[in-house]
């Protein structure tokens, strides 16, 4: 596409330069047939005598006269070849030294001879194309950045209570039973969240050195989502929450399980982490025409400004580093990247008190 474009552009050119060295030439001949004419006007008029070297000349142009214009156009197409050549050559220059200022780190734009007001356009468009690309690849690689340095400072917490906890168990072992166990519960909680920090270390590193490969295979998509809800009944349950599903049990899918599997699981989590106590999230799914839509639907809503750009890499819906629920901000944007390898596109929708993820996949 990008040899085509400039495939054009070279296209556009040419025919901009060679159309004005034909019309000079058109105009040097329409003058050149114009004197002519009104010189054999002019000369009709007067009485000219054969010793007149004048009359001679003007006898051999007459007697040979398609001869005198072909002469004239040649000597017209060498001279105004030779203008135009030097001026490609200028041009050639000019393109050539303004290509430097593409690599400059700088807004100012290039400037060009009118002629080349095309060629201008386009390399401004290419310079300010390269720039928003560095901008964004910047701002990512600093939030990745940002994002390493908060999981790390992240890690020291639960790793501190922990050591604190177990050295309160180790030096007092005649500690109560009921605040032994409180000490064991909060410790558990805590190597739980250093687990969790852990893996979105790796997560991070997998995002960037993997490229996700599909297996596919027939899917049953009412039983994949049945195995889900039953592996997070114990998060659920433990603040009242329930996960109800909605799907036909023939409901089946051609994708890779694996990779599905974790999309699904994401999305579930998402809705676990950022509803209400007791609350209840819904699961839909269905065939419709092909497409087999996927629906995820938990009360709480999202800030507009976070849903334009949650399926950004290392966006995270909760901004608070030492929250259980900020997670690495890659799990949705995997989610995107093995939806869209499917074939297929997910979304998401909110309103002030619920929020849907939507993922469609062709059956």
């Amino acid at each position: 596409m990008k040899s085509k474009k400039r495939f054009v552009l070279g296209s556009e050119l040419s025919r901009a330069i060679f159309s004005r060295f034909f019309v000079t030439m058109a105009i040097y001949l329409v003058i050149i047939l114009l004197l002519l004419a009104a010189a054999r006007s002019f000369l009709i008029r007067y009485v000219w005598y054969a010793s007149n070297p004048y009359y001679q000349i003007f006898k051999w142009i007459d007697n040979n006269l398609y001869e005198f214009i072909i002469l004239c156009g040649l000597i017209g197409f060498l001279a105004i070849f030779s203008v135009y050549w030097k001026k490609t050559l200028n041009y050639i220059d000019t393109i050539v030294e303004a290509s430097e200022a593409l690599a400059a780190k700088d807004d100012a734009l290039i400037k060009l001879p009118d002629e080349l007001k095309l060629v201008e356009d386009r390399m401004n468009l290419v310079k300010q194309n390269a720039a928003r690309s560095e901008n964004i690849a910047r701002e990512a690689e600093q939030r990745k950045n940002d994002l390493i340095v908060y999981l790390a400072h992240d890690l020291k917490t639960p790793l501190t209570s922990i050591i604190g906890y177990l050295s309160l168990l180790d030096d007092a072992p005649e500690m109560p039973p009921d605040q032994k166990a409180k000490y064991l519960r909060i410790t558990l909680e805590k190597a739980n969240r250093l687990e969790q920090l852990i893996n979105e270390f790796f997560e991070i590193t997998r995002y960037n050195f993997q490229t996700i490969v599909l297996s596919k295979k027939n899917i049953d998509l009412s039983y994949m989502l049945i195995q889900l809800t039953d592996e997070f009944y114990p998060q659920l349950s433990a603040k009242g929450k329930q996960a109800n599903i909605n799907a036909p049990d023939d409901l089946t899918i051609f994708g890779d399980p694996d990779k599905l599997a974790r999309v699904f699981n994401n999305l579930l989590k998402n809705a676990a982490a950022y509803s209400p106590d007791n609350s209840r999230i819904e699961i839909t799914a269905e065939n419709r025409d092909g497409i087999v839509t996927i629906a995820f639907d938990n009360e709480g809503g999202i800030p507009q400004e976070k849903l334009d750009a949650i399926f950004e890499k290392f966006v995270r819906l909760d901004d608070s580093r030492s929250s259980d629920t900020g997670g690495s901000g890659l799990g949705l944007s995997i989610a995107r990247e093995i939806v869209e390898l499917h074939g297929g596109r997910i979304y998401a929708q909110s309103s002030d008190s619920i929020s849907r993820f939507v993922v469609e996949l062709p059956s």
